[in-house]
């Protein structure tokens, strides 16, 4: 055993009560108000988390309460990056989702994996490292934001304020190493909507959606007929859509080849197809793997049919090309677009000595194989150049991240310490 390990399973308890403290607050973004941009309680969650780490000795700043910071050493080198901001709890937990419960060997609670408990995690890595007198040629810096799961507004303004260490890493993805993203794009649509068509699904864009209500006229030689109901799939995160079945999609195909406009989405997004090529996409490389496109919302409102499309683009394309391809064949269709945003897709070399360092640390604690992984979601170090996820989540888990009765076990709780802690001597001693 480690002396980074000794020192994280003699302070165990301690790290399950600070992870406790946070999981009371219900960090949900809130109305702005003034010193706190994103509400009040990811305010109060990461004045919590820097009087900690002051007390634990290290030098805190709070960046005007969109991001602070934990340093050990001189400048910088390394920062790890972890967000105390949470989604909302919704419905269907098996105890309260903001009083951290334990149950054998899991610690239940919302934020407990993302990003609470992490976070947690690097504090008492880099409280070992310095209690245990380990010494650093280079700087280490915690950094804590709060508005990661609404847009990393923090981030962004963190950066105009402060410039990020050369090494950058986040514990809000998977292990080993997460060095490609995918580009990622988000197409919101109208068109007046048909006569007689009434829709209702998808309220998230980022989700394939689980079911479609609606009542339809189609218009047939021997007169109009009217159907209604429900389309029934199966939900799953729109980066991985081919683990779901599209209800919008379905409902198309069934009830739609005679409805104008809506026979044209049909063409567009066949039901079972999940990479766009019918909208002139379908896009692959070998990094990055095949494209996703998805089609997850469309509702009838005040006389509007509004749609939106979630998009993952491989590494070998760009943000502008999808727009124009997606956006084009949209419009042909007879909509209008209304708004089409993204972001370029992430890559990080995976033979930089950074990459490595932390592929070495992974095998030496896990004594599992490391290796790079390309992943089509997006982790807080998207658009942070040469930056890679480390952690947090363990392969072959699933810890009911964003859904009801989220997880983290007490064991990979401390594991994810230990693995932050040697990573920090591995790169900085």
């Amino acid at each position: 055993m480690t002396e980074t390990r000794k020192y994280i399973e003699s302070h165990k308890d301690e790290m399950i009560q600070l992870l406790s403290e946070l999981v009371a607050i219900p960090s949900v973004q809130g109305e702005a108000s003034d010193g706190c941009p994103f509400g009040a309680e990811p305010a109060r969650a990461l004045a919590i988390m820097l009087d900690k780490c002051r007390e634990y000795g290290f030098d805190v700043e709070n960046v005007d309460n969109y991001a602070g910071s934990a340093d050990l050493g001189g400048e910088p080198a390394l920062a790890i990056l972890s967000h105390l901001d949470v989604v909302p709890a919704g419905e269907g937990w098996s105890s309260d989702p903001f009083t951290l419960t334990r149950d054998g060997d899991k610690l239940i609670g919302r934020g407990a994996i993302d990003d609470k408990g992490p976070a947690v995690a690097a504090v008492f890595a880099l409280r070992a490292v310095r209690e245990l007198g380990i010494p650093l040629k280079k700087g280490v810096r915690l950094i804590f934001g709060t508005n990661e799961e609404n847009g990393s507004a923090d981030l962004e303004y963190y950066r105009k304020k402060r410039s990020l260490p050369p090494m950058v890493f986040t514990p809000d993805g998977e292990y080993p190493v997460i060095n490609v993203e995918k580009g990622m794009m988000r197409v919101y649509f109208s068109a007046a909507a048909p006569e007689n068509v009434e829709i209702k699904a998808g309220t998230v864009i980022n989700a394939v959606p689980a079911s479609c209500r609606f009542s339809v006229v189609e218009a047939l030689k021997d007169g109009p007929k009217m159907t209604f109901g429900t389309a029934e799939g199966t939900s799953a995160h729109a980066s991985t859509p081919e683990k779901g079945e599209n209800a919008i999609t379905k409902f198309l195909a069934e009830h739609c080849k005679n409805v104008p406009l809506l026979s044209g989405l049909a063409e567009l997004f066949p039901f079972g197809e999940t990479d766009g090529k019918s909208c002139g996409l379908g896009f692959s490389d070998d990094i990055s793997g095949r494209m996703t496109c998805v089609l997850s919302m469309l509702n009838t409102d005040g006389g509007r049919l509004r749609g939106g499309i979630d998009i993952r683009f491989p590494i070998d394309r760009t943000k502008a090309e999808i727009s124009d391809i997606i956006c084009g064949r949209l419009r042909a269709a007879g909509f209008d677009i209304d708004s089409c945003e993204g972001v370029e897709p992430h890559c990080t070399d995976g033979d930089s000595e950074f990459v490595q360092a932390l592929l070495r640390v992974y095998e030496r604690v896990t004594g599992d194989k490391g290796r790079c992984i390309a992943i089509g979601g997006g982790t807080y170090v998207h658009e942070i150049e040469g930056g890679v996820a480390f952690g947090a989540e363990f392969p072959d888990t699933d810890y009911h991240m964003h859904s009801p009765d989220e997880f983290i076990t007490v064991s990979d709780l401390l594991k994810n310490a230990e693995l932050m802690a040697e990573a920090i001597v591995e790169l900085c001693s």
